[in-house]
């Protein structure tokens, strides 16, 4: 049982939980954390979801998941990142760089760059089925295919074009 934070509509906490996979309460909104690794090659690390999971077998970016109680998005981004694939980042000093938000809460979205061997990651059997580095135009064919989470696909250039611009944290 996963239980998450509800915060107001100023992404301010408020006191209230509620348990993941029910009703979230109307007006309150929850936060979702992304991270996007980029090597110096200009390839973003991608993940397949396992097909027991929301979204069955499709790519996503590095990875995702939802802040937990207590948790800060920068805390949560860690959690995931090493839960998901085995890559330990401390992101105490990182902000996300930026936050898109939708219907029911806010994404924030970590860039990161620091060139990871594939071969050492230690994939989450329960959630990830593989990971590979991926160019934009790949990543484009694999979201005209139906084989990417359906991230609009300006939103997918934009975060190629934020890889770029060296305000971004290189690990």
């Amino acid at each position: 049982m996963e239980i998450l934070d509800l915060y107001d509509r100023e992404r301010i906490r408020t006191d209230k939980t509620y348990e993941r996979g029910t009703a979230q309460p109307k007006g309150f909104y929850r936060l979702v954390v992304h991270v996007c690794i980029f090597n110096s090659r200009g390839k973003l690390l991608i993940q397949q979801r396992t097909y027991n999971k929301k979204m069955p077998g499709l790519w996503d970016v590095t990875c995702g998941g939802a802040v937990s109680t207590g948790e800060t998005s920068s805390v949560a981004a860690s959690r995931e990142l090493f839960e998901e694939l085995g890559v330990a980042i401390n992101f105490k000093d990182i902000r996300p760089s930026l936050t898109v938000n939708f219907a029911h809460g806010f994404d924030d979205f970590y860039i990161l760059h620091k060139d990871i061997d594939t071969d050492n990651l230690v994939l989450q059997e329960e959630e990830v089925k593989d990971a590979m580095w991926e160019s934009l135009e790949g990543i484009l064919k694999l979201r005209r295919a139906g084989k990417f989470v359906a991230y609009k696909e300006s939103f997918i250039k934009f975060l190629f074009e934020l890889s770029k611009d060296n305000r971004y944290v290189e690990i």
